[in-house]
């Protein structure tokens, strides 16, 4: 696909990388490119970054019909720019473009157009290990007028953004507070696309558990309220008897990239994974009886967060003596050298730029 490149791009651009953050500086570029029902998806344009223009009945803003992305580009040693594992980003957007009526973009045209968008800006990704451009991409529903109806025209936008740690805490543990009255979604929903719904409904919950002193909430099923989901927003994993335990991706979790990464690890290190259900009441009982080594969420943004401490039904439950494990830490390790090219990609993982 032919893509329009407008304006001189940076060479050079002064970060602070003591101070990144997460998601507040953003690169002057982006990307764009319109669908409509004669052209599909075309000219996609590689420009200044600027605001959006949309009129105030557009109907994303009313019906909220969208998908998003997210993923990062490392910088290495060598100067080189590598992405992790873009194909399993650019199946996750088709196939959350097909869950909200969107018609989606190619796998390979998606990976294309955020190889060039990197290419271009790749002097906004950081240099230091453990910093990196973490990649928005999004689609909206760009139809003016109202009425409950899939819209026939839309707009993919690529912005980025060169951040630190996720959390200020880095691989501390965090604390998590388990929600056990409001759900994030149930069979049927859209709980396995990313798309803002998805994260708006967990909002609120998540601002109780912050006024209770917890960093994340523990989501339940949406039908019988026992079973155990997601943390915030990502996949949760028990290390039990030297066994590993995380939720099946049946329709109602996110399909985490880091998630499978974890998950082909271990095997190869010869550690049983299960993917299948875990009840609230068998968490607590294996944590009552000492049984459960670690717990940590896992995520492109994050990596893998340690949890140190869960709160359930007023009681609380310390994991590790909230210490980050040794099975979490060699993880981070090893995802995380694979990401900035200093463990070998024995499994194809990386695209360069």
């Amino acid at each position: 696909m032919k893509i329009v490149y407008e304006e001189p791009v940076n060479e050079k651009v002064c970060l602070n990388e003591d101070d990144l953050g997460f998601g507040r500086i953003f690169a002057d570029r982006m990307l764009e490119m319109d669908y409509t029902p004669e052209k599909g998806w075309h000219d996609p344009v590689i420009s200044a970054y600027h605001p959006l223009s949309l009129n105030p009945e557009c109907m994303v803003f009313h019906y909220a019909q969208e998908i998003f992305e997210g993923l990062k580009a490392y910088r290495c040693e060598d100067d080189s720019i590598n992405l992790f594992r873009i194909d399993r980003n650019a199946k996750r957007f088709f196939d959350s473009a097909v869950r909200m009526a969107i018609p989606p973009i190619p796998e390979t045209t998606f990976i294309e157009l955020i190889k060039a968008y990197v290419d271009k800006t790749r002097a906004y990704v950081p240099y230091r290990f453990g910093n990196s451009l973490y990649i928005r991409p999004f689609i909206i529903a760009t139809d003016n007028g109202l009425g409950v109806h899939a819209s026939k025209n839309y707009r993919f936008v690529v912005i980025s953004s060169p951040s630190g740690a996720y959390f200020k805490k880095g691989l501390d543990p965090v604390s998590i507070y388990v929600e056990d009255k409001q759900i994030r979604s149930a069979p049927g929903l859209p709980g396995f696309a990313k798309c803002g719904g998805n994260y708006a409904v967990s909002i609120k919950a998540g601002e109780m558990a912050k006024m209770k002193g917890y960093d994340q909430v523990l989501w339940l099923d949406g039908v019988e309220h026992r079973y155990i989901e997601e943390v915030g927003s990502m996949n949760i994993f028990f290390y039990i008897d030297r066994k590993l335990y995380t939720s099946a991706c049946t329709g109602t979790v996110l399909p985490g990239v880091t998630r499978s990464s974890i998950i082909d690890i271990c095997k190869e290190k010869g550690i049983s994974v299960f993917e299948e259900k875990l009840s609230i009441d068998e968490l607590v009982a294996l944590l009552e009886k000492g049984k459960v080594m670690e717990i940590f969420g896992s995520g492109t943004a994050a990596v893998i967060s340690p949890v140190g401490k869960i709160a359930y039904q007023d009681k609380e439950y310390i994991i590790n003596d909230f210490k980050t494990g040794v099975l979490s830490k060699a993880l981070f390790d090893e995802i995380t050298g694979i990401q900035w090219g200093r463990i070998e990609d024995s499994h194809g993982w990386i695209s360069r730029v």
